[in-house]
């Protein structure tokens, strides 16, 4: 049975639908600062949030990254991102996954040296943006208090967007964020075919 619709009827519903939207539109006034947590075991959590980081820049703002768990190797994004340097403050400020660190100690005094430049960027209101990456991994191992780092959240400047990127996210910060994204496994190269990560997509 051939349900396509006729040319006039298409142009009918896409008319409705525009107009449905100018007025959903039309009745959004607010504008604020984000927090925004991606999340989930599948992959494109950072990829998701530093997406977020080039738009920000494209619009001329300044933007900071603080990553909580890379750093024992240099990012190919910092690279590609130290052209915005005049907009853009970049720390790489882990030393590796847990597994390879095999020191929770010194894992969680990295954290928290990652956490004390974060807090400056975000209660700094001249930074529109700034992205926590694995952050929620330090969170899920106590590296980190949660009620501190909600707190310093709740003091942010009003339209600073604040991104907390990695798996595992507490159930408190999904409940405070605006918007949660949960990536969702599928299949996975590594973990199904034994093929080891990809420049350019893991690096």
């Amino acid at each position: 049975m051939n349900t396509q619709l006729s040319d006039t009827d298409y142009k009918l519903k896409m008319q409705r639908r525009k107009e449905i939207q100018e007025q959903r539109l039309a009745n959004m006034t607010d504008e604020k600062g984000l927090i925004i947590v991606h999340t989930g075991n599948g992959k494109g959590k950072t990829t998701a949030g530093l997406g977020m980081v080039i738009r920000s820049l494209g619009h001329g703002y300044k933007v900071a990254i603080v990553q909580f768990i890379k750093g024992a190797w240099q990012p190919a994004e910092k690279e590609v991102l130290a052209k915005w340097e005049n907009q853009l403050e970049f720390y790489a400020m882990g030393e590796g996954f847990t597994w390879e660190t095999q020191d929770r100690e010194r894992d969680i005094l990295m954290a928290h040296k990652a956490w004390q430049k974060a807090k400056d960027f975000i209660l700094n209101p001249e930074y529109k943006l700034v992205l926590l990456d694995e952050i929620n991994i330090a969170l899920k191992l106590d590296y980190l208090n949660l009620s501190e780092v909600l707190e310093i959240i709740e003091q942010k400047p009003e339209d600073t967007h604040v991104i907390l990127t990695g798996r595992g996210a507490k159930q408190e910060l999904i409940d405070r964020a605006d918007l949660v994204t949960e990536m969702k496994l599928i299949k996975h190269p590594f973990k199904e075919q034994g093929i080891k990560a990809q420049a350019g997509i893991e690096f």
